[in-house]
């Protein structure tokens, strides 16, 4: 590794403007989380994703505490995660909003079609992770849900992922 000369500053007790920015400076990628087909659709943005075992198949997502997701992942046992592609910038903003689309109209949006686990999937996703709900671990104001992958989805390998970072939409150059 090479030394640009940067030097790290200390920040003893970091709030959460800072804590943010620092953490914007780690590229990830986009993903909706879909729980539920039709009128029972809810999507979300999200883009805390990670790999957690590959015996048992797991992953991770991280939800607000008390946002609409985790009730209804915790009574059906399921949800779906569709990693978007560069092409579906504009679902990404419109499933990051507040009052954003739900059941039959997000449907629409999204061109959704239903998986084998009963939630919505992404056709144009450069991925997609069909999950059993594992275990939920309470964790600040938000909670971690680990999902067992009960089916996947894969595009063509030359598909570009939308990416994110400071703060901003991002590409592999």
């Amino acid at each position: 590794m090479t030394n640009t000369g940067t030097t790290l500053l200390a920040e003893p007790e970091p709030g959460i403007a800072s804590f943010r920015a620092a953490m914007g400076v780690f590229p990830t990628g986009v993903t909706l989380l879909t729980q539920g087909t039709g009128d029972e659709l809810i999507v979300m943005t999200l883009n805390s994703l990670t790999s957690v075992s590959l015996d048992p198949l797991l992953l991770l997502v991280s939800v607000k505490k008390d946002g609409r997701m985790r009730p209804r992942v915790a009574r059906s046992g399921s949800f779906a995660v569709n990693v978007l592609a560069e092409a579906d910038r504009e679902l990404s903003k419109e499933f990051a909003r507040p009052d954003r689309a739900e059941g039959v109209r997000a449907m629409r949006l999204m061109g959704a079609v239903e998986g084998v686990s009963g939630n919505a999937l992404l056709p144009s996703a450069t991925a997609a992770f069909e999950c059993r709900l594992h275990a939920e671990h309470e964790a600040g104001d938000h909670v971690l849900l680990i999902g067992r992958v009960v089916a996947l989805h894969s595009a063509a390998p030359d598909d570009r992922p939308l990416l994110f970072h400071r703060g901003r939409y991002a590409a592999l150059s």
